[in-house]
């Protein structure tokens, strides 16, 4: 069913190509959330479909390391790390409005709103103490509204932001039904193919968090950055179909049971992640005026998570991928590695009091 579904949804975010931004993730994400909504849809894709596209995206990420244009923006280095640093002290002050004002438990609470790994901490909730319900609806419903938000602001509020800068790839070097940006396509699907088995295993053996994701991330950077191979990224049809799987898997996870069962956290929710978008709005400006670096960039680089949806709308604005793909990885690691030991410090300050949700 899935394989006939995915095309019809691409071809769904095709027609809204023209007044819809980044249409290949919006749309799907709307009628994935209307079919789970209203009971035509009651299970999420199977998870070779979510594994394989988390694959696909890390090597995608990893072919945006690209030195030369790292290097024009190595100067704000320490600013851009800082900003990380200040979104994880931000997450954990959200946090604790949820644990005071909402009764949702704090290993849940910590892991529910740190921005950064969405897939990471709900695949974690159980290991650390957490309710993975609660967690998943509260990494979602910040991943859904950071999807629609951010392409309707910086297409309707900061129009120059889609200038972007350089150093962004061209996506219409890509033809459109091609499956790798390449020439070759043979060849780049082969190394494609190369790059995800070995970056899956790679993530496994290694242990680490979102192995689908970051393990090829990790290999596709190495070879991009060393220069061994290039133009296996994904691109044209196989882009399009792995924007338009992101965003339907978002949106079937809000169903009207899930909403109507946790709605006596909603409000609180709702509050926090408007809060700490906010804040990091500001943060993002402020670095935009001591680097320079256009808004926009700074934006979606800072921007309190959802990497697949910030990916999905940095390509189709044009912005520097090289600059958002980093930042956003760098607090994708930093936030999944630094979650189990905020989980135990929190802990260690106050009980932990499982809420009930049903």
């Amino acid at each position: 069913m899935w394989v006939a579904v995915l095309p019809v949804m691409a071809a769904a975010g095709e027609l809204g190509e023209p007044v819809v931004p980044s249409p290949h993730i919006l749309v799907p994400l709307l009628l994935g959330l209307v079919a789970a909504a209203t009971g035509l849809v009651r299970h999420r894709p199977p998870a070779p479909f979510n594994r394989g596209a988390q694959a696909l995206l890390g090597v995608l990420m990893g072919t945006y390391l690209n030195p030369a244009a790292l290097g024009g923006v190595a100067g704000s280095a320490v600013p851009l790390v800082a900003v990380t640093l200040a979104t994880l002290f931000i997450c954990q002050a959200a946090a604790w409005v949820m644990v005071r004002f909402s009764g949702v438990d704090r290993a849940t609470a910590t892991l529910g709103m740190i921005a950064g790994g969405s897939a990471a901490a709900v695949a974690s909730a159980d290991d650390l103490g957490a309710d993975g319900r609660l967690v998943a609806f509260l990494q979602y419903l910040r991943v859904a509204m950071i999807v629609m938000s951010t392409p309707l602001l910086l297409s309707w509020i900061l129009p120059g932001a889609r200038q972007g800068s350089a150093g962004a790839p061209d996506a219409d070097d890509v033809a459109p039904w091609h499956l790798v940006g390449g020439h070759d396509q043979m060849w780049g699907l082969l190394v494609l193919a190369a790059v995800v088995l070995l970056g899956v295993s790679l993530g496994r053996h290694l242990r680490l968090p979102s192995p689908a994701m970051i393990g090829p991330l990790l290999v596709s950077a190495v070879l991009t950055v060393t220069g061994v191979a290039h133009g296996f990224a994904p691109g044209g049809v196989l882009q399009t179909l792995l924007f338009t799987m992101i965003g339907l898997d978002v949106g079937l996870r809000f169903s009207r049971r899930t909403v109507w069962r946790l709605r006596r956290i909603l409000p609180a929710a709702l509050a926090c992640t408007v809060a700490v978008s906010a804040v990091c709005g500001a943060l993002a400006w402020t670095i935009s005026a001591l680097t320079h670096i256009p808004f926009g960039d700074t934006y979606l680089a800072t921007t309190p998570g959802g990497i697949n949806a910030v990916l999905a709308t940095a390509s189709s604005a044009h912005a520097n991928l090289p600059l958002i793909s980093s930042v956003q990885s760098l607090r994708l690691f930093e936030m999944t590695f630094l979650a189990p030991l905020l989980i135990r410090l929190a802990l260690h300050h106050g009980p932990r009091d499982r809420p009930r949700t049903r």
